[in-house]
């Protein structure tokens, strides 16, 4: 310890001395009789106490850091990464890993768990959390009544109570698989161990087929954005949506017909308890996404509603005044400029979501903090695993916050 704060002194000495030379060479190139000496310079106190301040932080990180080392080497913990290539001894549900898998490829299965709750919970939070909001603010005494007790509920309780919640509502609603429910002449499959979809399998021209959809996306967007520019110009209704959505489904089609059908539709079967075909969705997924997506939409429909009446009421009026129905002043006036307002704090509330879903342990859905819990029980080194965690975290929320700072900074209005 003393010979770390001898060292921190002799830093803060050196860089006195060369703070006071330094202020002595442009004293004398100045010629300015009236300069306080350094010891009562406020710019040389506010150096001297910001490098002192600088100096102490780093003497007490130094302190810890080689008391850390000290307790792990007593206890012969490793802070190296070489245990990623070691058998995790853990299995995730819905996946062909196995316990016999290395850590790094559970911990890669678990970024992606979390990866598809955030991408497929946020937009749906945001459209539930719209709808509730403008429902909140519905002259429908019964709907706008329920609306808010909507909000008034879920906001009001733990987001970990929410998914246990709709988790334990899952496991007693749906039947067991053995009498799995069936709608639809079995198109559909719903138990309370996993849903089962039908999917599509691609056949021998699949590939140009999608070639072919990605055309149609390209050329719909040109037909967007032609229809816009017409519509400055000229004044003419666009109708973007529905030159552009018929564009693509128009040459996706013909595509399909004249490859001859490119794909199939599988649906999912159980035999001998084993999904065969579709595509299934593991129960605690479900449930983490739907408690995750219940929550922040609670949250989203206030920022909505604030946003709302945030609007000029003459803005309304001029809307009316036009014979807009409701769900044109919606559409056309009032949306357009709520959203510029509710952004920022709904960027806020995508950041809050990403957060949560490391709830989703608690349902038994292996996302990144489920993998890790459970390395944990393998006697895993929980630095480097805590470590990484935090790195995930930090990496998907500061990407949700460059884009949506992209997105915030394209909504707002420059000022001429």
């Amino acid at each position: 310890m003393l010979e770390r704060l001898l060292r921190l002194a002799i830093i803060l000495g050196i860089f006195a001395v060369l703070y006071i030379a330094f202020w002595k060479v442009r004293s004398s190139s100045r010629n300015d009789a009236d300069e306080p000496p350094p010891w009562r310079d406020s710019r040389v106190l506010v150096v001297a106490a910001q490098v002192a301040a600088l100096g102490l932080i780093w003497s007490a990180a130094d302190y810890l850091w080689a008391n850390f080392r000290a307790r792990t080497a007593d206890i012969g913990l490793e802070l190296d990464f070489g245990f990623l290539d070691q058998p995790s001894g853990i299995s995730i549900a819905d996946n062909p890993l196995n316990s016999n898998a290395a850590i790094r490829e559970a911990l890669i299965q678990g970024v992606k768990n979390t990866f598809l709750v955030i991408i497929i919970g946020i937009p749906l939070a945001v459209i539930l959390g719209t709808l509730i909001g403008i429902a909140r603010l519905s002259t429908n005494w019964l709907l706008s009544k329920i609306a808010t007790a909507y909000v008034e509920f879920f906001r009001n309780i733990p987001v970990l109570l929410v998914i246990v919640l709709t988790w334990t509502i899952f496991l007693n609603a749906f039947p067991p698989v053995r009498i799995s429910w069936l709608p639809f002449g079995e198109t559909f499959i719903f138990n309370n161990l996993r849903f089962g979809f039908p999917s599509i399998v691609g056949g021998t021209n699949f590939g140009t087929f999608q070639i072919i959809v990605a055309l149609a996306l390209i050329a719909s967007a040109a037909v967007w954005v032609w229809r816009s520019r017409l519509f400055d110009r000229s004044g003419t209704p666009h109708h973007r949506v529905l030159y552009g959505l018929g564009t693509f489904v128009a040459i996706s089609v013909a595509g399909f017909i004249a490859l001859g059908g490119p794909f199939d539709i599988t649906t999912p079967e159980i035999i001998d308890r084993v999904y065969v075909g579709g595509v299934t969705m593991i129960m605690p997924y479900a449930a983490v996404m739907l408690g995750l997506v219940l929550y922040t939409a609670s949250h989203i429909a206030e920022i909505v509603r604030g946003s709302i009446l945030s609007v000029a009421k003459g803005q309304v009026e001029a809307g009316n005044a036009l014979a807009l129905n409701s769900f044109q002043r919606y559409r056309f006036v009032i949306l357009p400029q709520a959203f510029r307002v509710a952004f920022p704090p709904l960027i806020n509330q995508f950041l809050n979501y990403t957060k949560n879903s490391s709830l989703a342990f608690a349902v038994g859905f292996a996302e990144i903090t489920g993998v890790i819990q459970n390395l944990f029980g393998q006697s895993r080194p929980a630095p480097q695993l805590l470590l990484i965690l935090m790195i995930v975290y930090l990496v998907f929320s500061l990407v949700l916050s460059a884009i949506g700072n992209l997105i915030n900074k394209r909504l707002q209005i420059v000022g001429r």
